[in-house]
Protein backbone atom coordinates (compact mmCIF):
# COMPACT_ATOMS: atom_id res chain seq x y z
CA UNK A 1 0.00 0.00 0.00
CA UNK A 2 2.75 2.75 0.95
CA UNK A 3 4.89 1.49 -3.06
CA UNK A 4 1.78 1.76 -4.49
CA UNK A 5 0.64 5.33 -2.96
CA UNK A 6 -2.38 4.66 -1.83
CA UNK A 7 -1.47 5.07 1.62
CA UNK A 8 0.14 8.60 0.70
CA UNK A 9 -3.66 9.05 -0.64
CA UNK A 10 -4.73 8.73 2.11
CA UNK A 11 -2.41 10.54 4.47
CA UNK A 12 -3.39 13.44 2.01
CA UNK A 13 -7.31 12.98 2.33
CA UNK A 14 -6.74 13.86 5.82
CA UNK A 15 -4.24 16.80 5.55
CA UNK A 16 -6.81 18.30 3.58
CA UNK A 17 -9.00 18.13 6.29
CA UNK A 18 -7.13 19.35 8.91
CA UNK A 19 -6.53 16.18 10.83
CA UNK A 20 -2.63 14.80 11.94
CA UNK A 21 -1.81 11.62 10.97
CA UNK A 22 0.81 8.91 12.34
CA UNK A 23 1.36 5.68 10.24
CA UNK A 24 2.59 2.30 11.44
CA UNK A 25 4.17 0.23 8.45
CA UNK A 26 5.29 -2.46 10.10
CA UNK A 27 2.92 -5.31 9.44
CA UNK A 28 3.73 -8.74 8.45
CA UNK A 29 2.36 -11.47 6.37
CA UNK A 30 0.47 -13.56 10.01
CA UNK A 31 0.94 -10.84 12.29
CA UNK A 32 2.43 -11.78 15.86
CA UNK A 33 2.38 -10.74 18.89
CA UNK A 34 5.83 -8.38 18.00
CA UNK A 35 4.00 -6.75 15.61
CA UNK A 36 1.26 -6.17 17.51
CA UNK A 37 3.29 -4.79 20.65
CA UNK A 38 4.93 -2.22 17.95
CA UNK A 39 1.91 -0.78 16.46
CA UNK A 40 0.22 -1.08 20.43
CA UNK A 41 3.68 1.41 21.77
CA UNK A 42 3.16 4.05 18.72
CA UNK A 43 -0.54 4.06 18.75
CA UNK A 44 -0.62 4.48 22.45
CA UNK A 45 1.91 7.38 22.26
CA UNK A 46 -0.24 9.22 19.38
CA UNK A 47 -3.24 9.39 21.87
CA UNK A 48 -4.95 8.79 18.30
CA UNK A 49 -8.90 8.58 18.32
CA UNK A 50 -9.31 7.31 14.85
CA UNK A 51 -7.82 4.20 13.96
CA UNK A 52 -7.73 3.41 10.01
CA UNK A 53 -6.48 0.05 8.50
CA UNK A 54 -5.59 -0.04 4.67
CA UNK A 55 -4.23 -3.26 3.32
CA UNK A 56 -5.25 -6.95 3.80
CA UNK A 57 -6.03 -8.92 6.01
CA UNK A 58 -2.80 -8.91 8.15
CA UNK A 59 -2.92 -5.56 8.28
CA UNK A 60 -6.66 -5.32 9.35
CA UNK A 61 -6.15 -8.40 11.58
CA UNK A 62 -3.41 -5.94 13.47
CA UNK A 63 -5.44 -3.04 13.54
CA UNK A 64 -7.62 -5.35 15.37
CA UNK A 65 -5.09 -6.52 17.86
CA UNK A 66 -4.04 -3.22 18.50
CA UNK A 67 -7.26 -2.24 19.51
CA UNK A 68 -7.93 -5.02 21.61
CA UNK A 69 -4.85 -4.83 23.47
CA UNK A 70 -5.35 -1.36 23.99
CA UNK A 71 -8.33 -1.82 25.42
CA UNK A 72 -6.95 -4.63 27.93
CA UNK A 73 -4.09 -2.99 28.74
CA UNK A 74 -6.07 0.25 29.66
CA UNK A 75 -8.57 -1.77 31.44
CA UNK A 76 -5.83 -3.14 33.53
CA UNK A 77 -4.86 -0.20 34.66
CA UNK A 78 -7.78 1.33 35.45
CA UNK A 79 -7.88 3.81 32.15
CA UNK A 80 -11.49 4.31 30.83
CA UNK A 81 -10.83 3.55 27.37
CA UNK A 82 -13.21 4.97 24.75
CA UNK A 83 -13.43 3.21 21.67
CA UNK A 84 -11.70 5.17 18.71
CA UNK A 85 -13.33 5.48 15.19
CA UNK A 86 -12.25 2.48 13.07
CA UNK A 87 -12.47 2.93 9.56
CA UNK A 88 -11.25 -0.21 7.16
CA UNK A 89 -10.31 -0.08 3.79
CA UNK A 90 -9.18 -3.58 2.09
CA UNK A 91 -6.57 -4.31 -0.40
CA UNK A 92 -7.69 -7.31 -1.18
CA UNK A 93 -10.87 -9.32 -1.55
CA UNK A 94 -10.64 -12.38 0.53
CA UNK A 95 -11.22 -12.19 4.68
CA UNK A 96 -13.83 -10.22 4.86
CA UNK A 97 -11.95 -8.56 8.10
CA UNK A 98 -13.32 -5.22 7.31
CA UNK A 99 -16.79 -6.15 9.02
CA UNK A 100 -15.90 -8.66 11.32
CA UNK A 101 -15.16 -9.41 14.65
CA UNK A 102 -12.82 -11.57 14.38
CA UNK A 103 -8.85 -11.43 13.90
CA UNK A 104 -6.06 -13.94 13.79
CA UNK A 105 -2.69 -13.64 15.79
CA UNK A 106 0.26 -15.63 15.63
CA UNK A 107 1.48 -16.60 19.34
CA UNK A 108 4.62 -18.84 19.49
CA UNK A 109 4.21 -20.30 15.64
CA UNK A 110 0.35 -21.10 16.70
CA UNK A 111 -2.47 -18.67 15.25
CA UNK A 112 -5.12 -17.48 17.60
CA UNK A 113 -8.02 -16.40 16.80
CA UNK A 114 -9.81 -13.21 19.09
CA UNK A 115 -13.74 -12.37 18.51
CA UNK A 116 -14.86 -9.68 20.16
CA UNK A 117 -17.30 -6.76 19.03
CA UNK A 118 -14.99 -4.46 20.46
CA UNK A 119 -12.93 -4.94 17.49
CA UNK A 120 -15.02 -4.68 14.66
CA UNK A 121 -14.66 -2.23 12.72
CA UNK A 122 -17.49 1.22 12.31
CA UNK A 123 -16.71 2.32 8.88
CA UNK A 124 -15.78 -0.22 6.15
CA UNK A 125 -14.57 1.56 2.55
CA UNK A 126 -14.26 -0.94 -0.55
CA UNK A 127 -12.18 0.21 -3.21
CA UNK A 128 -11.33 -2.41 -5.80
CA UNK A 129 -9.11 0.04 -7.42
CA UNK A 130 -6.75 -1.16 -4.39
CA UNK A 131 -6.80 -4.45 -5.68
CA UNK A 132 -5.53 -4.16 -9.34
CA UNK A 133 -1.84 -4.74 -8.67
CA UNK A 134 -2.56 -7.84 -6.50
CA UNK A 135 -0.34 -11.15 -7.63
CA UNK A 136 -2.35 -14.06 -9.52
CA UNK A 137 -1.60 -16.23 -5.89
CA UNK A 138 -2.65 -13.61 -3.75
CA UNK A 139 -5.94 -13.24 -6.04
CA UNK A 140 -6.58 -16.97 -5.88
CA UNK A 141 -5.90 -17.41 -2.72
CA UNK A 142 -7.96 -15.01 -1.25
CA UNK A 143 -10.94 -15.53 -3.80
CA UNK A 144 -10.93 -19.35 -1.95
CA UNK A 145 -11.00 -17.69 1.07
CA UNK A 146 -14.42 -16.08 0.52
CA UNK A 147 -15.95 -19.27 -0.39
CA UNK A 148 -14.97 -21.01 2.46
CA UNK A 149 -16.26 -18.33 4.38
CA UNK A 150 -19.81 -18.15 3.02
CA UNK A 151 -19.48 -22.14 2.57
CA UNK A 152 -18.84 -22.32 6.52
CA UNK A 153 -21.17 -19.89 7.24
CA UNK A 154 -24.04 -21.12 5.41
CA UNK A 155 -23.70 -24.77 6.95
CA UNK A 156 -23.01 -23.67 10.80
CA UNK A 157 -25.18 -24.53 13.64
CA UNK A 158 -25.74 -20.66 13.59
CA UNK A 159 -26.93 -20.25 10.14
CA UNK A 160 -30.00 -18.14 9.93
CA UNK A 161 -32.05 -16.78 6.82
CA UNK A 162 -30.39 -13.99 6.90
CA UNK A 163 -26.78 -15.42 7.02
CA UNK A 164 -27.84 -17.84 4.21
CA UNK A 165 -28.86 -15.05 1.89
CA UNK A 166 -25.32 -12.84 2.19
CA UNK A 167 -23.73 -16.68 2.03
CA UNK A 168 -25.85 -17.83 -0.95
CA UNK A 169 -25.08 -14.63 -3.15
CA UNK A 170 -20.99 -14.56 -2.02
CA UNK A 171 -20.78 -18.22 -3.73
CA UNK A 172 -22.49 -17.17 -6.89
CA UNK A 173 -20.43 -13.96 -7.32
CA UNK A 174 -17.15 -15.86 -6.53
CA UNK A 175 -18.11 -18.84 -8.70
CA UNK A 176 -19.14 -15.99 -11.44
CA UNK A 177 -16.35 -13.80 -11.29
CA UNK A 178 -13.33 -15.16 -9.32
CA UNK A 179 -11.62 -16.85 -12.66
CA UNK A 180 -12.20 -13.86 -14.64
CA UNK A 181 -10.50 -11.89 -12.28
CA UNK A 182 -7.81 -14.21 -11.81
CA UNK A 183 -6.91 -13.87 -15.38
CA UNK A 184 -7.59 -9.97 -15.27
CA UNK A 185 -6.88 -8.08 -12.89
CA UNK A 186 -7.92 -4.74 -14.76
CA UNK A 187 -11.45 -5.79 -14.97
CA UNK A 188 -13.30 -3.77 -13.18
CA UNK A 189 -16.39 -5.78 -13.07
CA UNK A 190 -14.71 -8.98 -11.77
CA UNK A 191 -13.12 -6.59 -8.85
CA UNK A 192 -15.81 -5.05 -7.76
CA UNK A 193 -17.78 -8.20 -7.97
CA UNK A 194 -14.96 -10.51 -5.89
CA UNK A 195 -14.87 -7.10 -3.06
CA UNK A 196 -18.44 -7.13 -2.80
CA UNK A 197 -18.50 -11.12 -2.03
CA UNK A 198 -15.74 -11.13 0.32
CA UNK A 199 -17.83 -8.11 2.04
CA UNK A 200 -20.68 -10.02 2.13
CA UNK A 201 -19.15 -13.33 3.26
CA UNK A 202 -17.70 -11.66 6.40
CA UNK A 203 -20.99 -10.04 7.05
CA UNK A 204 -22.18 -13.48 7.00
CA UNK A 205 -19.85 -15.36 9.09
CA UNK A 206 -19.31 -12.73 11.38
CA UNK A 207 -23.14 -13.59 12.72
CA UNK A 208 -22.60 -17.31 12.40
CA UNK A 209 -19.35 -18.41 13.47
CA UNK A 210 -17.07 -20.99 10.99
CA UNK A 211 -15.99 -24.39 11.38
CA UNK A 212 -13.31 -26.55 11.46
CA UNK A 213 -12.33 -26.02 7.76
CA UNK A 214 -10.64 -22.80 9.73
CA UNK A 215 -9.83 -24.51 12.39
CA UNK A 216 -7.73 -26.95 10.59
CA UNK A 217 -6.26 -23.80 8.22
CA UNK A 218 -5.17 -22.36 11.57
CA UNK A 219 -3.18 -24.68 12.59
CA UNK A 220 -1.71 -25.73 9.03
CA UNK A 221 -0.75 -22.36 8.27
CA UNK A 222 0.73 -21.23 11.17
CA UNK A 223 2.83 -24.69 11.40
CA UNK A 224 3.91 -24.92 8.19
CA UNK A 225 4.00 -21.05 6.89
CA UNK A 226 1.33 -21.73 4.26
CA UNK A 227 -1.46 -18.63 3.66
CA UNK A 228 -4.26 -18.75 5.36
CA UNK A 229 -6.56 -18.80 1.95
CA UNK A 230 -4.23 -21.35 0.37
CA UNK A 231 -4.66 -23.54 3.53
CA UNK A 232 -8.27 -23.45 3.63
CA UNK A 233 -8.22 -24.41 -0.36
CA UNK A 234 -6.55 -27.72 -0.03
CA UNK A 235 -8.89 -28.55 3.27
CA UNK A 236 -11.72 -27.85 1.67
CA UNK A 237 -13.17 -30.76 -0.29
CA UNK A 238 -11.74 -33.10 2.68
CA UNK A 239 -13.98 -31.38 5.15
CA UNK A 240 -17.13 -31.31 2.70
CA UNK A 241 -16.70 -35.02 2.67
CA UNK A 242 -16.53 -35.25 6.45
CA UNK A 243 -19.51 -33.00 7.81
CA UNK A 244 -21.72 -34.32 4.68
CA UNK A 245 -20.74 -37.99 6.09
CA UNK A 246 -20.36 -38.98 2.18
CA UNK A 247 -18.87 -42.90 3.46
CA UNK A 248 -22.05 -43.25 5.50
CA UNK A 249 -25.84 -41.87 4.74
CA UNK A 250 -25.14 -37.89 3.60
CA UNK A 251 -28.66 -37.01 4.86
CA UNK A 252 -28.20 -35.38 7.48
CA UNK A 253 -27.78 -31.50 8.02
CA UNK A 254 -24.53 -30.78 6.17
CA UNK A 255 -24.87 -32.51 3.54
CA UNK A 256 -28.87 -31.08 3.27
CA UNK A 257 -26.84 -27.52 3.21
CA UNK A 258 -24.41 -28.62 0.76
CA UNK A 259 -27.08 -29.88 -1.95
CA UNK A 260 -28.63 -26.76 -1.62
CA UNK A 261 -25.50 -24.82 -2.26
CA UNK A 262 -25.26 -27.11 -5.50
CA UNK A 263 -29.07 -25.96 -6.15
CA UNK A 264 -28.14 -22.50 -6.02
CA UNK A 265 -25.26 -23.37 -8.58
CA UNK A 266 -27.74 -24.77 -10.69
CA UNK A 267 -25.71 -28.37 -10.17
CA UNK A 268 -28.01 -31.56 -10.34
CA UNK A 269 -28.71 -32.20 -6.67
CA UNK A 270 -31.47 -34.79 -6.71
CA UNK A 271 -30.05 -36.61 -3.48
CA UNK A 272 -27.80 -35.05 -0.67
CA UNK A 273 -25.52 -36.87 -1.49
CA UNK A 274 -25.41 -35.96 -5.61
CA UNK A 275 -25.48 -32.46 -4.48
CA UNK A 276 -22.42 -32.60 -2.49
CA UNK A 277 -20.73 -34.46 -4.61
CA UNK A 278 -21.47 -32.24 -7.42
CA UNK A 279 -20.85 -29.02 -5.25
CA UNK A 280 -16.83 -30.92 -4.26
CA UNK A 281 -16.46 -31.54 -7.95
CA UNK A 282 -17.69 -27.95 -9.20
CA UNK A 283 -15.17 -26.50 -6.28
CA UNK A 284 -12.27 -28.94 -7.75
CA UNK A 285 -12.65 -27.52 -11.01
CA UNK A 286 -12.82 -23.92 -9.73
CA UNK A 287 -9.45 -24.24 -8.11
CA UNK A 288 -8.01 -25.79 -10.69
CA UNK A 289 -8.56 -23.22 -13.20
CA UNK A 290 -6.96 -20.84 -10.35
CA UNK A 291 -3.65 -23.02 -10.35
CA UNK A 292 -4.07 -24.82 -6.81
CA UNK A 293 -2.18 -27.72 -5.83
CA UNK A 294 -4.58 -30.66 -5.46
CA UNK A 295 -3.14 -31.79 -2.05
CA UNK A 296 -1.05 -30.65 0.62
CA UNK A 297 1.96 -32.98 -0.36
CA UNK A 298 2.30 -30.47 -4.04
CA UNK A 299 3.66 -28.17 -1.65
CA UNK A 300 7.01 -29.64 -1.41
CA UNK A 301 6.14 -30.08 2.42
CA UNK A 302 7.94 -33.29 3.82
CA UNK A 303 5.88 -36.38 4.68
CA UNK A 304 7.75 -36.92 7.87
CA UNK A 305 7.65 -33.73 8.73
CA UNK A 306 3.71 -33.28 8.44
CA UNK A 307 3.03 -36.53 10.11
CA UNK A 308 5.68 -35.47 13.10
CA UNK A 309 3.26 -32.23 13.65
CA UNK A 310 -0.52 -34.15 12.83
CA UNK A 311 -1.00 -34.73 16.32
CA UNK A 312 -0.27 -31.18 17.45
CA UNK A 313 -2.32 -29.82 14.63
CA UNK A 314 -5.39 -31.34 15.45
CA UNK A 315 -5.17 -30.83 19.07
CA UNK A 316 -4.95 -26.64 18.17
CA UNK A 317 -7.71 -27.37 15.86
CA UNK A 318 -9.98 -28.47 18.33
CA UNK A 319 -9.74 -26.30 20.58
CA UNK A 320 -9.97 -23.03 17.76
CA UNK A 321 -12.99 -20.57 18.28
CA UNK A 322 -13.72 -22.03 15.09
CA UNK A 323 -14.56 -25.41 15.85
CA UNK A 324 -17.80 -24.89 17.93
CA UNK A 325 -20.09 -24.08 15.23
CA UNK A 326 -19.11 -26.38 12.84
CA UNK A 327 -21.96 -28.83 11.29
CA UNK A 328 -20.56 -32.02 12.76
CA UNK A 329 -18.37 -32.14 16.08
CA UNK A 330 -15.08 -34.02 15.23
CA UNK A 331 -12.72 -35.81 17.06
CA UNK A 332 -9.53 -35.63 17.39
CA UNK A 333 -8.54 -38.41 15.26
CA UNK A 334 -10.81 -37.55 12.77
CA UNK A 335 -9.26 -34.37 12.70
CA UNK A 336 -5.94 -36.32 11.78
CA UNK A 337 -7.46 -38.26 8.94
CA UNK A 338 -8.55 -35.56 7.77
CA UNK A 339 -4.99 -33.73 7.47
CA UNK A 340 -4.09 -37.13 5.90
CA UNK A 341 -6.52 -37.68 3.81
CA UNK A 342 -5.12 -33.43 2.36
CA UNK A 343 -1.65 -34.76 2.06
Amino acid sequence: MESLGYLQEVVDYLKEAGISSTVFTGVRPDPDVQIIANGLKLYRESGADVLVAIGGGSTIDSAKGILYFAWKFGSLEGAQIKKPLFIAIPSTSGTGSEVTDFSVITSEGEKVCIIDEFIAPDIAILDSTCIKHVPERVVADTGIDVLVHAIEAYVSSKATDFTDALAEKAIKLIFENLEILYKDTKNDHARDRVMNASCLAGIAFTNTGLGINHSLAHAFGGTFHISHGRSNALLLNAVIEFNAELTGSANGYAAERYAKLAEVLKLPARTSREGTVNLMTAISKLKKSLGIEEHIGALGINQDEFEKELEQMAETAMIDRCTPTNPRQPSKEELIRIFQKCY
